[in-house]
């Protein structure tokens, strides 16, 4: 009995110690991961055609694009952002890029990702487009912002200076994984530096296939599209139609409807997106609204077009993009 006794006490002692030195051995648990509040996102892209709002800035020739966009996460809730982005164009007053400046700010509640903001589009290189000659000489006449000037074998008019920014307001719904819903709201007081006011709404939508729909291969693929429409004022004289006539003032541009759909692929940090877009403004209405250098014809009068040129700027557009999207926290890592 005794030596039983001796026994168990061992085995109640070595069986602690065991224990103990197990406990010493388990793996920590993992400390959560440091709140990171600063981060990056930048990336480029070649577009086939740069279309804004269904109307091309490139003369529906290539543009390339790059931007850079610091952001500070105030909570995981509240993101602070400003950004530059670059693109290149064709205008009338050829000037030579298109730059923007941007910043505001992003909450999200729950499913709701919202984002608020003002954004700067600023055109440098720009000249003074005019169609009056001085002397037989293009170029020779004074416009009222610059005595710099172009002409425009086609009539059309455009300032040197058509910089303008908007106020705007997005808003995101996440159905589930594979739906995404949303609206979009953005002002200006002078479109395009015209004097015109531009009020564009939208809404959008977007389908997220499943992860495994090619397998092992890492590729993604979506279907996105939206409507819109873009309401516009009246524009200041320099854009009116000559003295004594209907609007020595200012033109009151047509407002009209856009839209696109589209699908894209994606692999790591690169989307291929393949789109197609549209309007319903006329070929008439087109040519006042952009002062399109190229614009032809006779035929394509309209209220605020007397002289009856037409532009194809505004019209059905198929899109191809290739970009590069990445963030300093994560793709970089």
């Amino acid at each position: 009995m005794r030596r039983l006794i001796i026994f168990a006490a061992l085995l109640a002692t070595t069986s602690a110690a065991s224990a103990a030195d197990l406990s010493l051995k388990a793996p920590a648990s993992p400390a959560p991961a440091p709140f990171e509040p600063w981060d990056i996102a930048f990336g480029s892209g070649i577009v086939s055609d740069y279309i804004f709002r269904g109307v091309t800035q490139s003369n529906h020739q290539p543009s390339v694009t790059a931007y850079f966009e610091p952001r500070y996460n105030v909570t995981k809730d509240l993101q602070l952002y400003v950004g530059t982005s670059a693109e290149s164009i064709d205008y009338a007053n050829r000037a030579a890029a298109e730059v923007d400046v941007y910043g505001g700010i992003r909450p999200t509640f729950g499913a709701f990702a919202l984002d608020f903001g003002v954004w700067g589009y600023l055109y440098p290189g720009g000249s003074c487009t005019d169609n009056v000659l001085t002397g037989g000489i293009p170029g020779g006449n004074v416009c009222p912002v610059s005595t710099s000037t172009i002409f425009l074998a086609d009539g059309n008019v455009m300032k040197k200076d058509v910089s303008f920014f908007e106020v705007y307001g997005k808003a995101n719904y996440t159905v589930n994984d594979s739906w995404q819903v949303g609206v979009t709201e953005f002002y200006t007081p002078s479109f395009l530096n015209s004097g015109a006011w531009g009020d564009y709404a939208s809404i959008t939508a977007k389908y997220t296939a499943p992860g495994n729909l090619f397998g092992k291969s890492g590729v993604g693929m979506y279907v996105s599209g939206e409507f819109g429409r873009q309401w516009l004022g009246t524009t200041d004289a320099f854009y009116g139609t000559g003295p004594g006539t209907l609007f020595a003032g200012g033109i009151p541009y047509a407002s009209y409807n856009t839209w696109n759909i589209g699908i894209g692929f994606t692999y790591k940090v690169f989307t291929l997106d393949i789109r197609y877009s549209d309007t319903d403004l006329s070929k008439g209405n087109c040519n006042a609204f952009t002062s399109a250098f190229n614009a032809t014809g006779t035929t394509n009068v309209t209220p605020i077009n007397p002289g009856g040129a037409g532009s194809n700027w505004c019209g059905a557009a198929g899109i191809v993009k290739l970009s590069a999207d990445l963030t300093a926290m994560t793709s970089l890592k």
